[in-house]
């Protein structure tokens, strides 16, 4: 891994030392979702109650700008400018690169009617079998690593050829056996675990944005 990324999970540590058992982790699960954009693919994300909000969080530090610009494509603002002179130009001026992802937690009258009409426990593996491609990713976020949704949801993913990532609590867990790599922080109370996902997935979308964006 570059240093210059590198350095993000070093700063890391630094400030959070107990999860220095999280590092060889956390580095692959980078390496997992810097290959996947890096061939256009896309990650898909879900949890429950607090890690549902984690969800939309994770979505919006890479949907949009985090700590730099991220000013459009030259050719693509040369293209939204000879369609539109004057929107064109606002657009060029406004738009933000964008790393995709979709948070299965925030649709409403999908997720609602899937649950009446079928089974609850299957609404994340529904959206995951109808988002997902081979070559995406699938990152369940679960504190006891347990959640029967996001097990389905993982079982979905890598029938239809994505990857899987966990973040969970330290615990062991069968999203740690379905995942092609889990981060488990080592906390044990739901609490604890959920205050140690958040530095952890800042610091990726930090290493993906600088990856990606940094001129």
């Amino acid at each position: 891994m570059d240093n210059n990324i590198n350095r993000h999970i070093e700063t890391l540590i630094e400030r959070y030392p107990t999860l220095a058992v999280c590092k060889d982790d956390i580095q692959a699960v980078y390496t997992i979702l810097c290959e996947a954009y890096t061939k256009g693919r896309k990650l898909l994300v879900c949890g429950n109650g607090g890690s549902a909000s984690d969800c939309e969080h994770i979505v919006g530090e890479l949907m949009k700008e985090f700590k730099l610009k991220r000013e459009v494509y030259k050719e693509q603002a040369a293209t939204m400018k000879q369609i539109d002179e004057t929107l064109g130009s606002v657009l060029a001026n406004h738009l933000q690169g964008a790393l995709p992802a979709i948070t299965l937690t925030s649709h409403s009258s999908l997720t609602t009617a899937f649950m009446n009409d079928s089974q609850p426990e299957l609404v994340f593996a529904q959206q995951v079998n109808g988002y997902g491609k081979a070559g995406d990713v699938l990152l369940g976020i679960s504190t006891s690593g347990n959640s029967k949704n996001v097990l389905y949801a993982a079982v979905t993913a890598k029938a239809k050829g994505l990857k899987v990532i966990g973040l969970t609590g330290q615990q062991e867990s069968r999203l740690k056996s379905l995942a092609d790599v889990c981060i488990q922080v080592p906390e044990t109370e739901t609490y604890k675990i959920q205050e140690l996902h958040l530095p952890v997935y800042h610091c990726l979308c930090m290493m993906l944005e600088e990856h990606f964006f940094k001129r």
